[in-house]
């Protein structure tokens, strides 16, 4: 049973794309995929869980190539239109993804990060691709955010990047932005008043938060 984070991602993937799934830890999402007649390749740099993975495919009678391979170094990526990577950091993704040859023939990126959403739209962004659709999942009493990415360009504002074109603007995801204003009215509370800069920028951010709650 896939968590609801991969059931997310997942829903974001058609029977068109050919998908390398990259840091696949016990390869639920691969097997998942490989069930529906999706071409998918199971990568990760940890040996132990790439042994897992193996494990799995082979108890599900799957055909399932996997690689152990740091990111995509060992993968040749020609034959796949799609990456998936979530359950890391931005900064890690960023260097997966670093690699413009590697990217030549991927027009689709999924990402699931766990920090620095910002730094993600606007780093994948000047790499030449746009933000197709954002979903929100509240997992295990946690909040992921999963990011499409397509082939080409579009200009974003701060907010934009801050808070996401499509997240912001969805009614559905207005629970989210509720959580989102109170964990920042929290810190504020918390703030030294002489902390100026610190408590300026928080103000920022909780009048673009209630814009777009109010604008939902």
């Amino acid at each position: 049973m896939l968590s609801l984070r991969l059931q997310k991602i997942a829903s974001l993937i058609n029977s068109s794309d050919k998908v390398l799934d990259i840091g696949c830890d016990h390869a639920y999402l691969s097997i998942y995929l490989a069930k529906r007649n999706i071409k998918v390749l199971a990568s990760d740099v940890n040996a132990k869980a790439m042994a897992q993975a193996r494990i799995n495919i082979k108890k599900e009678n799957l055909d399932i190539p996997t690689i152990l391979s740091d990111g995509l170094d060992n993968i040749d990526t020609q034959d796949f239109n799609t990456i998936v990577i979530s359950g890391m950091g931005t900064s890690t993704i960023l260097k997966i993804l670093n690699n413009k040859e590697k990217l030549q023939s991927i027009s689709k990126l999924i990402i699931q990060s766990n920090n620095n959403i910002c730094e993600l739209r606007e780093k994948v962004t000047k790499m030449g691709y746009f933000i197709q659709n954002e979903l929100v999942v509240l997992d295990n009493h946690k909040y992921y955010i999963i990011i499409e990415f397509q082939k080409g360009k579009k200009k974003y504002s701060y907010q934009d990047l801050m808070y996401g074109p499509v997240l912001s603007k969805d009614k559905k995801n207005k629970e989210y932005f509720s959580h989102l204003l109170d964990k920042n009215e929290a810190i504020l509370k918390q703030i030294p008043k002489s902390n100026i800069r610190y408590r300026h920028n928080l103000k920022k951010h909780i009048r673009i938060i209630k814009k777009i709650i109010n604008n939902n």
